[in-house]
């Protein structure tokens, strides 16, 4: 009879290898994941194989300096439309995604669509979860890069912060 861990381990590297996706196992019933996105250009996954099953954990931003009501608000709202993991943060308020599946439900297509919930969500919300919790911190760095000629070519999606006469999000206005 084969061990359950096992079981589950092979089913993730074969997983993983299909997918071509980068991962490192750590140990039995432990993988680290690195899933590659575009906004956010690396999203770090924990896959831990457990006695009631998989748990799925990935970091997405660390604690908002600013806005957290409008941040978590943001966060429930879209845990209402992701599928196999939620919005959680850590005791100091770092930013994660963590799901839990039984292990009768773990199948190559189930991990597929779970680290592709995760890949989405991560890379899909991040530069919202920057603009509403960092907003001030982008800000000023763009007018300090501006300001001595440095590029802000990696600013960019949130030229719209700097630009004058946006005061939706508290810039551009006479008071701020």
């Amino acid at each position: 009879m084969t061990d359950p861990v096992t079981a589950l381990d092979d089913l993730i590297i074969a997983t993983l290898t299909d997918r071509e996706l980068t991962f490192d196992q750590k140990g039995p019933g432990k993988f680290f994941v690195t899933l590659p996105g575009t906004k956010k250009l690396q999203t770090n996954c924990w896959l831990i194989v457990g006695r009631q099953g998989l748990v799925v954990e990935a970091f997405v931003c660390r604690r908002p300096d600013e806005a957290h009501e409008g941040v978590y608000r943001f966060l429930l709202r879209r845990n209402s439309r992701l599928y196999g993991v939620h919005y959680t943060v850590d005791r100091v308020g770092d930013i994660y995604l963590i799901g839990r599946l039984a292990p009768e439900s773990v199948t190559e297509d189930e991990l597929d669509r779970v680290l592709g919930q995760v890949t989405e969500a991560a890379d899909g919300d991040f530069n919202t979860l920057l603009e509403i919790g960092f907003a001030t911190a982008i800000k000023r760095e763009w007018e300090w890069r501006i300001s001595r000629g440095e590029s802000t070519a990696n600013l960019q999606a949130f030229k719209h912060l700097a630009e004058p006469g946006r005061s939706e999000a508290g810039f551009g206005s006479e008071e701020s």
